[in-house]
């Protein structure tokens, strides 16, 4: 299902939930593995004791595959690549000069970003700007995740009907055809929003026809903030993956720390929460719909 895995890391350590997950995939799915650092400007990932001059690369890259060692026995022709830079622009870069399929990040602390942004002048973290630009899915890991078979069972998409969740849903779909998995499809009306049985009426009606032959697939409206919602319904229903888009909306400089749902959510969500902006398949890239006949689908800019 993927071909070509980068996982962002640090050699602090912090990260070795999401290298374990991506290992695990990689020998799983026989992907190629890029564990991917960038040293040499403040606002990047990991404590700022650790960031290094780009003529350090070397030192780093030993370090970091000293830290990995024992994950990476499983798959010893996995790269480390420690390159100079801005980590959120680095890692884009080489996600699309391998054309990979899925990128994995771990936590992050609102500490770190809050120093780099008062620092440098910038807001925002690398795991949002990540995910809002990624041409393809992006995977956030902040515990243990067990790599099952079924790899997933129950999975949760959040929707709030905008054109870069119509890609959530698609993929949402996809997967859950993948796995033979139980589908939830929700939204969250904020208060002084739609009522939930207007919520429910537009999930059944944009999202029914398209999910049609997934044996286990319903629709839940709820009320209340975003982020909450969705954890609770992720916890009740036990899912194993939650699936949301992450926007690049225009938001309040002091409250971008961490600030998005998606961030939110994934960092203390009970399972692995994946980004989706873009139309994007499990099959060599193309897109299908849910009859499995290959369609044309511009992707989202």
């Amino acid at each position: 299902m993927f071909k070509d895995i980068i996982v962002g890391v640090t050699p602090t350590g912090i990260d070795a939930c999401a290298v374990k997950a991506a290992v695990e995939f990689a020998v799983k799915f026989e992907s190629k593995l890029y564990l991917a650092h960038v040293a040499g400007m403040a606002q990047g990932w990991g404590s700022i004791e650790h960031l290094a001059p780009s003529g350090e690369t070397d030192q780093l890259g030993g370090k970091i595959r000293e830290m990995y060692d024992e994950y990476l026995g499983t798959i010893p022709s996995a790269q480390i690549v420690v390159v100079p830079g801005i980590p959120h622009n680095e890692l884009l870069r080489l996600a699309r000069q391998k054309n990979t399929d899925l990128i994995v990040m771990g936590p992050h602390t609102k500490e770190y970003e809050e120093r780099r942004s008062k620092m440098w002048g910038m807001a925002g973290s690398t795991l949002e700007r990540v995910s809002q630009r990624a041409r393809c899915p992006v995977m956030i890991v902040h515990k243990d995740v067990e790599c099952k078979e079924p790899l997933f069972e129950n999975i949760v998409v959040a929707t709030d009907f905008s054109d870069q969740a119509e890609c959530a849903v698609s993929y949402g779909g996809q997967m859950a055809r993948q796995y033979k998995a139980n589908l939830v499809v929700m939204h969250v009306s904020e208060p002084g929003g739609p009522g939930r049985s207007e919520c429910m009426n537009r999930l059944e009606s944009e999202y029914g026809k398209r999910l049609d032959g997934i044996p286990n697939c319903s629709f839940n409206a709820e009320m209340g903030e975003p982020a909450m919602e969705i954890l609770r319904t992720a916890r009740q229903g036990g899912a194993d993956l939650l699936i949301m888009a992450h926007h690049s909306k225009e938001r309040d400089p002091e409250k971008a720390f961490l600030g998005s749902t998606v961030t939110q959510v994934a960092l203390n969500a009970p399972c692995p929460t994946m980004s989706v902006n873009r139309h994007f398949d499990l099959r060599c890239g193309l897109m299908y719909d849910q009859a499995g006949a290959v369609v044309e689908a511009e992707a989202m800019v």
